[in-house]
């Protein structure tokens, strides 16, 4: 016959509470050494439930963002002539900019941390708490050519829909054909005002309309990106030409 104690583990499993029903015996434990009021061990408890769904949470939002494995903020170097304070990252890292749907843009050479600080700021964006997503132009361009004839590709184009921020790494790298121009405007038409986006780009605007052949299309693209948006310029030496490795010493 099932002691209590199992019973009590059951039911949570069967609730899907998958962490009460493995935690139950130190909570109880801890309970009886500390003289643990009913309420307290009632809310640990359900702390332990939440905790547990909350990591599960983002672990899973972290999985469908696809960051590059480099992404570590703390890593960020204080450099005064690239462009970005070590200050103004600290307070990129509020995410505040996140509740008022506000949009990044970093210009800049390519070696200048355009996509790390994008990468890092996609990361403290699932941290806390929200759905984020990166995705290069080239990735983006295939979801946007896949996305109504494959189910995997509609699925994760539906994802990108309900995301609070979306990271295109090295937008307009090269030519889109029209109809991927067109998937793109209605993208980010459709994330106007509902979410935030991170673009990084080496391109400036006149050389977007000349890469979509389109400057209707190119400034209707660029004139809801920027209607709320702060421009980070980036500038410097290349990180990776300055710490290039050989193979030979």
């Amino acid at each position: 016959m099932e002691t209590k104690s199992e019973q009590v583990q059951s039911m949570a499993r069967h609730l899907k509470l998958a962490s009460v029903a493995g935690g139950l015996d130190d909570l109880l434990t801890q309970a009886k050494d500390g003289q643990t009021s009913y309420l307290d061990f009632a809310f640990n408890l359900l702390n332990t439930e939440v905790t547990y769904r909350n990591h599960l949470n983002f672990l899973k939002r972290q999985k469908s963002a696809k960051l590059p494995l480099v992404h570590d903020l703390s890593n960020w170097q204080n450099n005064p002539d690239c462009g970005v304070s070590l200050h103004q990252v600290a307070q990129l890292q509020e995410c505040l900019w996140l509740e008022q749907n506000f949009n990044l843009m970093m210009l800049g050479p390519s070696g200048t941390g355009k996509t790390f600080l994008a990468a890092g700021l996609c990361h403290e964006a699932l941290r806390k708490g929200y759905r984020a997503c990166f995705r290069t132009m080239d990735q983006l361009n295939y979801l946007l050519k896949m996305k109504d004839i494959t189910r995997s590709a509609g699925l994760e184009y539906a994802l990108l829909l309900k995301t609070n921020l979306l990271v295109v790494d090295d937008i307009m790298m090269f030519p889109l054909e029209k109809k991927q121009a067109v998937g793109l405007f209605n993208l980010v038409d459709h994330l106007h005002q509902r979410a935030s986006m991170i673009i990084t780009t080496n391109k400036s605007p006149d050389e977007w309309v000349k890469l979509l052949d389109d400057e209707v299309l190119a400034t209707a693209i660029l004139d809801r990106l920027l209607f709320k948006c702060e421009i980070i310029r980036l500038s410097g030496k290349s990180y990776r030409m300055d710490h290039r490795q050989t193979y030979f010493s």
